[in-house]
């Protein structure tokens, strides 16, 4: 009896523990979705941290129709999609390769990739810039999408690599005594077995190309073409800002990576008890 109220309690104080930490990670979007709904006097002076006396939809509105939000979030979402697809495409092909195939200069070209986790943005700003200008890509999509793929191969790829390694061979076996080809493999077997490691990474992806900013900075000056994180500049200005319209364009923003964690919250769970669900 003792035994099971001392499981009892130390199961009260972890849940207890557990909420505290959801309620002080979720506090942020929460003051964040009300200082949308703030004006400015609000958000600095009577009430930073409380409940909106006030709700000001008008935040929204301001920051839809007058500061050209529309084309940035397109431009991200646009940005961010293709960016998503290529680095998934790309790194489960060539995770694949590198781990169920056997070819000359595979562990060559598998550390190859991997060096790529190493190299800090901050590095290759200049050379990339002159490499940009010099294809003829300045103010275009693929000034960014180009990077960001590369940027989020190698930690991709080799994500991709260690889910690969813990499917056994025999599923792929089982297919080819059943006159299976690789393709059908590949698209059939092996992808359907991994979907937990791509939901994380489709995650993973989406945030770091929706949220960057350094490089699109110094790749992009064409209004048309500048994404969200460039656009919250221009609500800062030279002697007031409208600190309102500028929490309401970030929530605006925070809402694509939520829905995406939403989307595939499930996927992601899965990703750690894959391997054991697959032998088992």
């Amino acid at each position: 009896m003792m035994k099971l109220k001392k499981i009892k309690v130390g199961s009260i104080i972890y849940q207890a523990f557990l909420w505290i930490y959801s309620l002080i990670s979720l506090y942020p979007l929460v003051w964040m979705v009300f200082y949308s709904l703030k004006n400015n006097d609000e958000i600095f002076v009577t009430n930073p941290f409380g409940f909106p006396t006030n709700f000001r939809i008008e935040n929204y509105i301001t920051a839809w129709s007058r500061y050209n939000v529309p084309r940035y979030f397109i431009n991200s979402l646009f940005v961010a999609f293709v960016t998503v697809l290529g680095t998934i495409i790309l790194s489960v092909m060539f995770a694949y390769a590198a781990a169920r195939m056997e070819w000359r200069f595979k562990d060559a070209a598998r550390i190859y990739i991997t060096l790529g986790m190493f190299i800090p943005v901050q590095v290759i700003m200049i050379p990339l810039a002159t490499l940009v200008r010099d294809l003829n890509l300045n103010n275009t999509y693929l000034s960014l999408i180009i990077p960001y793929i590369a940027f989020n191969l190698s930690f991709s790829s080799m994500v991709f690599y260690g889910f690969l390694r813990t499917v056994p061979f025999e599923l792929e076996e089982s297919g080819y005594i059943d006159g299976a080809n690789i393709y059908y493999t590949f698209f059939y077997i092996i992808l359907p077995t991994i979907k937990p490691a791509i939901a994380t990474m489709i995650i993973f992806v989406f945030l770091s190309s929706w949220n960057e900013f350094t490089m699109a900075l110094i790749l992009i000056s064409k209004e048309s073409l500048k994404t969200l994180p460039l656009g919250l500049l221009f609500f800062q200005g030279e002697f007031t800002t409208d600190w309102g319209a500028m929490g309401a364009a970030m929530t605006i923003a925070s809402f694509p990576t939520i829905l995406i964690y939403l989307l595939f919250s499930e996927q992601v769970e899965k990703a750690l008890t894959v391997g054991s669900s697959v032998k088992g």
